[in-house]
């Protein structure tokens, strides 16, 4: 269950009408895109930055790193949303550095491998890291539990001044907690483990954090079980 992704509306319209909200979504991302590259520049930068360019900046990955995960995130759900609405539902997506994981639950083992193959498709795409589970008994109300355990997750790295929480997302699926996203030292990535194996609710805990300054390992199956 991603902490950061919006809740999906589902009210019945049909899937060409969400289709077509997530095309006005693409659009109002270059737009936004373009916007916040302008802020950057002298004239930008002496009209006034917003709340949301400030955010980006002070991440790791930079305000144009920002920018452009927030595309490649776009793109994959456009492809997964005109494959296949119950996987736009039913799988979680975050990105990261050109890094795409995928968590949440899908119904069959081809449905897992379709969803794989289309988030390799997104442009700027560099690694995808396949944390999706083959199961189709999942409810509402277990993905509003794990949603729960990962907001309380995120808020106590948000406490911990030692943890820059905003180079973080917390996804929690069936009582597995997933770690993504970047740490300044391995001091505060294991402070960040810690909070995660320590929270009611967590089975196991999974990372896929980065260390600042080390070299990153190539990408090839899922991490190791903490």
């Amino acid at each position: 269950m991603a902490v950061d992704r919006p809740a999906h509306r589902v009210d019945g319209t049909g899937t060409d009408y969400a289709v077509a909200r997530v095309r006005r979504t693409v659009a109002v991302t270059v737009l936004l895109a373009a916007a916040l590259v302008a802020a950057c520049s002298p004239t930008g930068i002496a009209i006034g930055a917003g709340a949301t360019v400030a955010t980006a900046a002070s991440e790791e990955r930079g305000l144009e790193g920002a920018v452009s995960d927030a595309a490649i995130q776009t793109e994959i759900n456009t492809l997964w949303l005109e494959h296949d609405f119950d996987m736009y539902r039913r799988v979680d997506l975050a990105v990261r550095e050109g890094r795409v994981l995928l968590t949440g639950a899908a119904p069959t083992p081809q449905a897992r491998l379709d969803a794989v193959r289309l988030a390799w498709q997104a442009e700027g795409v560099r690694a995808v890291l396949n944390e999706i589970e083959v199961d189709d008994t999942s409810t509402l109300v277990d993905e509003a539990a794990d949603d729960i355990i990962a907001r309380k997750l995120l808020t106590r790295l948000l406490l911990d001044r030692r943890i820059r929480s905003i180079n973080y997302t917390v996804e929690v699926v069936n009582g597995t907690a997933y770690l993504f996203g970047v740490a300044q030292d391995r001091e505060t990535l294991e402070r960040a483990i810690s909070y995660a194996r320590d929270m009611r609710g967590v089975r196991t805990v999974v990372t896929h954090v980065r260390v600042k300054g080390e070299p990153e390992t190539a990408p090839g199956g899922n991490a190791p079980l903490l």
